[in-house]
């Protein structure tokens, strides 16, 4: 399989990232445990997910996908073989989002313990502070890194602006810096990412690891309707905003495609979004074993140009 490079470190991880926010909310732990043993099986060593979830569910608190990734770990003994990329920031009950240096401090000891690991290889800002300094930030990053807890660090939901500061701070201050960002981005949600982000990526030579590449499912084919979208507890509202006839003409593009392929929707959504020079990894989800087959031949499948054309001039966005 092609391990690509996360940004200028030593880190090499496949081109799909498996999105932790399942473990724990749609997936059980029984369920979780079988899907991150045919992930591993199948040499996907690379997984994506975050203090604060799964908050947003009743009953919960934040730190559910962690505590579940970290006994799964322990239980098969294979933390020296995967890349664990987690984030910090979000509100877990202080009632913002915080980066001050105390609380990352405090936050990654918390990570620390429900991973069951002595490390973090991926460390990412998962929300902008604007309130707390970049100097501060980094700042506290570095001692993360030099006492070992932190290979590298990363952001997500960062502008352009504020990434491009980011950087020019770690630079003059030679602290850290984000060696990838993850932002939105798929075949409907071209524009943000496209015109303003990825270019400060790529002059910075900076990995993008792409959330949401599958449109909240929109992608797989599976909501072709406003009932279809009800019927899900992960896709709901999150994909009406699809339900147009740009989105009709993109999921038309992607089953032709798919057709010519011998493929999936899924499939191929996913492998366009990974064949974007830009792109180190794309995450997504599964919630049961029955789905993870789609994602794991997405990294295989490789699009022509003109399969590439095809699903580009359909998802066409203007400025």
């Amino acid at each position: 399989m092609e391990l690509r490079r996360l940004g200028r470190s030593d880190i090499l991880v496949p081109p799909l990232c498996f999105g932790g926010n399942v473990f724990g909310w749609t997936a059980d732990e029984t369920t979780s445990f079988r899907l991150l043993d045919a992930l591993f099986e199948a040499g996907f060593c690379f997984i994506d997910t975050a203090d604060v979830y799964s908050r947003w569910a009743q009953g919960h608190v934040g730190g559910e996908s962690e505590t579940i990734i970290g006994t799964w770990m322990k239980a098969r003994g294979n933390r020296d073989r995967l890349v664990i990329a987690t984030k910090v920031g979000s509100d877990m009950g202080q009632g913002k989002v915080s980066l001050k240096p105390d609380y990352i401090k405090t936050a990654v000891e918390a990570s620390l313990s429900r991973l069951q690991t002595d490390y973090i290889d991926l460390y990412q800002s998962h929300w902008d502070d604007p309130d707390t300094p970049f100097e501060d930030v980094l700042s506290a990053y570095e001692e993360l890194i030099a006492a070992g807890k932190v290979r590298i660090i990363g952001a997500s939901n960062l502008s352009a602006p504020r990434l491009f500061e980011a950087l020019a701070v770690s630079t003059r201050e030679k602290l850290p810096r984000y060696e990838t960002l993850q932002p939105e981005y798929n075949l409907c949600e071209r524009a943000g990412f496209e015109a303003d982000i990825e270019p400060v990526c790529a002059a910075n030579g900076l990995g993008v690891i792409t959330y949401f590449s599958l449109a909240a499912g929109f992608l797989t084919g599976k909501y072709r309707s406003r009932a279809d979208a009800q019927k899900s507890v992960r896709g709901g509202s999150l994909v009406d905003k699809y339900l147009n006839p740009r989105g009709e003409g993109i999921l038309a593009a992607l089953d032709e495609v798919a057709a010519a392929r011998g493929a999936t929707p899924t499939q191929v959504a996913l492998a366009w979004v990974m064949a974007r020079p830009s792109v180190t990894a794309a995450i997504a989800s599964a919630s049961r074993i029955e789905q993870l087959g789609d994602l794991l031949a997405s990294a295989d499948l490789a699009l022509s140009g003109a399969d590439i054309s095809r699903l580009d001039k359909a998802s066409a966005w203007k400025d």
